[in-house]
């Protein structure tokens, strides 16, 4: 019933919540923005602390062989198979285009995956999940009232439901496991009030509730789920000022749902002190590019852009989309008029070292609309040529068609 009511934005938002919750148990916490502090890590490795800078610094075949390594020397702590199979959960979505950080502040948040999921990599997700739920339903067998085992099954329930969600497309089991995850991390705050942590989970999903149209709440309020943006708001502040594992995940989250409040200010102090910790991660400092085009201080953003840019072509960032901050510079001078200066940024994607196909077939065809518009028809011709040779089944490939055949005019 909850979609049939809603459709769209409440899968928009579900995806959003689950993304950065999923691993309420697997961040490396950073207090106030800019200020780490130590984190007594659950199972207790010295490993964790380097698997986890991995992890946030989007190296994730590094993070995952670590995080194996550690489940080797604890094989029976749930903990570790979570963190496990956060890693390798997240890199496949990475990798099939699931994840389009891009639209995280906006209703087209979910998108088709661009490739189908690795058949091995989906069997390798559901033995970890199955082992977790073992040895947490053991452990919960034993004391109903273990506020660790209820937290612990709570994050292998969100995990699951990301992985039902984006690559399986099961909605409605994915939405089982979700409620699930919520139920366990509130029981947990009953059993336990300082457990600071389990209120990632429950304030995303009370924020998520909070945003639906009331139809849909009280649809939710049905099965005994209730929402208040405020109070999601508070307790994800409350995860992300503590020392628990929980918050990172927490100030990634916070950030995004204040980006949606058009709470800019408070956002970009959280992104800074994320870009502080994480400087490897391109999309923490591309995301203090968006928050300052949105704040409307595009000469700051335009700098912003730039810098990461030219970080990125002079190694910075390997392996790593920095091409996006060229794109996103275009983008921007596009919406000032600018044509010229838009074009030379789009025409910058191409030097990238490994530019996305995705992110160069969407620069070529702009690029191509910038020589339109700057009557340089032969040059707007091979652009449109290139977008279509790059894959010509697309919707942008589609668009370069019909402006092969009349000129690009404007919107």
């Amino acid at each position: 019933m909850l979609f049939r009511l809603h459709g769209r934005l409440f899968e928009t938002l579900f995806v959003a919540a689950i993304l950065f919750a999923s691993a309420g148990n697997s961040v490396a916490a950073a207090g106030d923005a800019g200020v780490t502090t130590p984190t007594a890590y659950r199972p207790s490795d010295p490993l964790n602390a380097v698997a986890f800078e991995h992890f946030y610094s989007l190296e994730y075949d590094r993070a995952a062989a670590e995080f194996e390594e550690i489940l080797r020397r604890h094989p029976d702590d749930p903990f570790a198979l979570n963190h496990l199979t956060t890693a390798v959960l997240v890199r496949e979505l990475y990798r099939v285009g699931a994840l389009n950080s891009g639209q995280y502040a906006n209703d087209s948040f979910l998108v088709s995956p661009s490739r189908p999921a690795d058949p091995a990599v989906k069997n390798r997700l559901r033995q970890l999940i199955e082992r977790a739920e073992t040895l947490e339903e053991k452990e919960l067998s034993a004391n109903p009232k273990n506020a660790d085992a209820l937290y612990a099954r709570g994050a292998t329930r969100a995990q699951t439901a990301l992985f039902t969600a984006l690559l399986d497309r099961a909605w409605f089991s994915a939405l089982r496991s979700a409620v699930g995850a919520r139920r366990d991390h509130e029981r947990v705050l009953q059993l336990d009030p300082t457990y600071t942590d389990a209120k990632l989970v429950v304030g995303t999903d009370y924020y998520v509730l909070g945003s639906l149209p009331w139809t849909v709440k009280i649809a939710a309020a049905l099965i005994g789920l209730s929402g208040s943006k405020e109070k999601g708001l508070q307790y994800l502040s409350d995860v992300a000022h503590g020392k628990g594992e929980a918050a990172t995940d927490a100030q990634i989250v916070l950030c995004l749902f204040l980006r949606r409040e058009h709470r800019y200010d408070q956002a970009l102090t959280i992104v800074r002190g994320l870009i502080a910790r994480y400087p490897r991660n391109v999309l923490f400092a591309l995301e203090e590019g968006n928050l300052l085009r949105a704040m409307e201080r595009n000469q700051d953003a335009a700098a912003t852009y730039q810098r990461i840019w030219q970080a990125g072509f002079d190694g910075h960032y390997p392996g790593l989309p920095y091409e996006m901050a060229a794109l996103s510079l275009g983008d921007l001078l596009r919406g000032e008029k600018d044509y010229a200066g838009a074009l030379f940024a789009y025409e910058q994607v191409s030097r990238a070292a490994r530019p996305s196909a995705e992110v160069l077939q969407k620069a070529n065809l702009e690029a191509g609309q910038m020589y339109d518009l700057l009557s340089e028809r032969d040059p707007a011709v091979r652009k449109y040529e290139a977008v279509v040779k790059t894959d010509g089944a697309t919707p942008l490939a589609a668009a370069a068609r019909s402006y092969l055949k009349q000129p690009y005019r404007g919107e």
